[in-house]
């Protein structure tokens, strides 16, 4: 059934909807370049990089409560002018023939708004958890089976002798932190085994509801706006016009529930403000954070090429043929006749001082006896006799 819009907005494309699905990660390799390059003077910068999974998820879980609190689509989705909508299927029996079937469309609710986080935030952050855990448990296997699993390598050295093996003994602490061990370990396995085909369940529905909506198939770009049914569809003029005015009457509404006596209302009035203020200009912020990361990204690439691309430079001239000595053998017309017997060339061989080609026979003899060419007369050795199995 196709998404069929009235005045609510027209349906977006796959490309819109693909951009506004990749614009966390380029967001996330933007935050973790920028607090990288930062931790190089600020070595305790690398704490929020152990915990990058953690901190990106926390980043996130405000930006998506924040965004679909006020504007009714996700972080992305906001800056493409998109909004989600619920959609509930009618149908129409009075005239079957013109319209059989078609999509209501209303405001998100409240479970709906709680579950998009989950989609969002939640549920990514865990599938990177368990990657981690699987990447892990794929090298321990490979591991082990290069080198053997860790306490057999060492079963046969005997490094403690039997009093200090009598102090070693476990105590009570110590067995519970190796069933702990044990537990962590078999968890680790289950995932191990368990993940590969949950990661190929989802990229495949994934990589299925987004080529039936790239042939107009279905209305929903995702699985999970189909469990959630959810439409994304694009925001008319007049809804972003009232987004203004609906957003100022939900901080009106928190300012006046604000408890305390008058002076207490004002101070937390103002931390509000702030906070508001904080989460608005957070956006323009972080897109800027990522075109500028992915200009440098560009840039030093680019830079890396041109440092790395190997300079070429022009062939350098052949160098001047040698010159022939006043002394020396005149060389025949035929370059076939060997200068030496004034016949054809019988296994022809160079001398490399001069490049002058003679019979092996003659060459061989002639060095052997005046130790030079007998063309430019230039000092010659046996070894610089090379043989040539093509005649030039």
């Amino acid at each position: 059934m196709l998404f069929q819009v009235g005045g609510q907005g027209a349906r977006p494309t796959f490309f819109e909807m693909a951009a506004a699905q990749q614009l966390p990660a380029s967001l996330r390799g933007a935050l973790t370049y920028s607090i990288g390059v930062l931790a190089l003077r600020r070595p305790f910068l690398h704490k929020v990089l152990d915990y990058e999974d953690e901190f990106f998820a926390l980043l996130m879980l405000v930006l998506e409560t924040h965004s679909l609190r006020n504007t009714d689509a996700s972080f992305s989705e906001s800056l493409y002018g998109l909004r989600r909508r619920a959609a509930k299927i009618r149908t129409k029996q009075a005239d079957i023939r013109s319209k059989s079937d078609g999509i209501q469309h209303s405001s998100l609710e409240k479970r709906q708004r709680v579950l998009s986080v989950v989609f969002l935030v939640v549920l990514p952050y865990l599938k990177s958890k368990l990657h981690s855990i699987y990447n892990k448990e794929r090298e321990a296997r490979l591991q082990a089976s290069l080198w053997g699993p860790g306490d057999e390598r060492f079963e046969d050295v005997d490094y403690f002798d039997e009093a200090e093996a009598s102090i070693a003994s476990r105590t009570s602490t110590e067995t519970e932190a190796t069933i702990r061990t044990r537990l962590a370990k078999n968890i680790q396995k289950i995932i191990g085994v368990c993940y590969p085909w949950l990661h190929a369940t989802t990229e495949g529905l994934t990589f299925t509801y987004q080529l039936l909506y790239l042939l107009d198939a279905t209305g929903f770009y995702s699985v999970g706006l189909h469990a959630l049914g959810i439409h994304v569809c694009r925001a008319t003029g007049q809804e972003l016009m009232d987004t203004s005015s609906r957003i100022s009457k939900i901080r009106n509404r928190e300012r006046e529930r604000l408890p305390g006596p008058p002076w207490l209302k004002a101070v937390q009035g103002a931390l509000l403000k702030c906070t508001y203020a904080v989460l608005d200009y957070a956006q323009t912020g972080l897109i800027a954070a990522v075109f500028i990361f992915k200009m440098m990204e560009w840039w030093y690439q680019s830079a890396e090429e041109r440092m790395s691309a190997p300079t070429v430079y022009p062939p350098p001239p052949p160098p001047p043929p040698p010159k022939v000595a006043k002394d020396g053998i005149p060389l025949p017309p035929d370059r076939t006749i060997c200068p030496l017997c004034s016949q054809k060339r019988a296994n022809p061989s160079v001398v490399t001082v001069s490049g002058f080609v003679f019979c092996y026979a003659c060459i061989h003899k002639y060095v052997s006896q005046y130790k030079r060419c007998p063309v430019t007369l230039m000092p010659a050795d046996i070894d610089q006799i090379r043989r040539l199995f093509h005649d030039m």
